[in-house]
């Protein structure tokens, strides 16, 4: 009864979202972009990046600089040389063609075992076991009673969401991901609208809280915004010496660090004493 009541509700209220009717290669680049980022922040992002590079290939070409520019703020920046990375062994090892097979997308820099599933059953409409936190949380919640999942799928977890999927199971994946989005979210649920409040547990448990502890961290001061500061700065220059990226932070250690870091992943170049977008 919960898998029709929840297709039914996906079937009337699920987001035109671009990447729905896209190819396996814009699929691939919506999972990479979403990963820890909103939807609103990436819809104009990914429209930007498909008509600029709409296949593996045409990215693969791209300078690396020129990729991590067109990043933007969509944060984690890690994230676009590894799409790029991606697109490299795509391009050259499988024909321009994004693989099916899950080994074969786990292979793939920046591609761990939930976007592996994500892309196998967006993309190829298989029945794979797709279990982002929103559909986590809504499984721990209606199945379990507990208001918010463990920080990372055990096995015993895999197992039973395994037994939950049904003969649609890419799209039994995309609507509990919705649903988990629009309806059974994190903060202030909404669970007057739920078309499966009457078989939830953790309604008939009364809502108890979740002993895990959100592991949320503030923006202000981190190491992450400072990071962010210096790659937002070489995307509005071609170079800046080390003395002008210190004058934007005012610890001095921390943009060291920053510096550091960013070099070591391969999103900058020292170019005697500047730095630049690594080429």
């Amino acid at each position: 009864m919960k898998h029709s009541l929840v297709l039914e509700w996906f079937d009337q209220n699920q987001r035109d979202l671009p990447w729905r009717k896209t190819n396996p290669w814009g699929v691939m680049v919506s999972e990479f972009m979403l990963q820890q980022t909103p939807v609103i922040r990436v819809l104009p992002k990914w429209l930007e990046w498909m008509e600029r590079w709409p296949d593996p290939t045409s990215l693969a070409s791209a300078k690396k600089s020129d990729v991590i520019a067109a990043w933007g703020r969509l944060g984690y920046p890690r994230r676009a040389l590894r799409l790029y990375e991606a697109a490299k062994v795509i391009s050259t090892n499988h024909h321009n063609q994004v693989p099916r097979e899950i080994e074969v997308l786990r292979s793939l820099p920046g591609v761990g075992d939930y976007t592996a599933a994500a892309i196998a059953a967006f993309a190829y409409g298989d029945s794979t076991l797709v279990l982002d936190i929103n559909i986590r949380r809504f499984f721990s919640r209606v199945y379990d009673g507990v208001e918010t999942p463990s920080s990372s799928p055990s096995q015993y977890e895999r197992k039973i969401r395994a037994q939950l999927i049904p003969s649609d199971g890419a799209k039994w994946a995309a609507a509990t991901m919705e649903f988990g989005a629009l309806i059974c979210t994190a903060r202030a649920p909404l669970c007057e609208q739920c078309p499966v409040k009457r078989s939830c547990a953790w309604r008939s448990a009364g809502y108890p809280k979740s002993q895990v502890k959100s592991k949320t961290q503030g923006w202000d001061g981190t190491d992450r915004k400072c990071r962010g500061t210096v790659v937002q700065a070489l995307r509005d220059n071609p170079k800046l010496s080390a003395a002008a990226l210190k004058k934007l932070w005012d610890n001095e250690e921390q943009i060291e660090k920053a510096l550091k870091t960013l070099l070591a992943d391969g999103l900058i170049e020292a170019t005697g004493k500047s730095f630049k977008l690594a080429d």
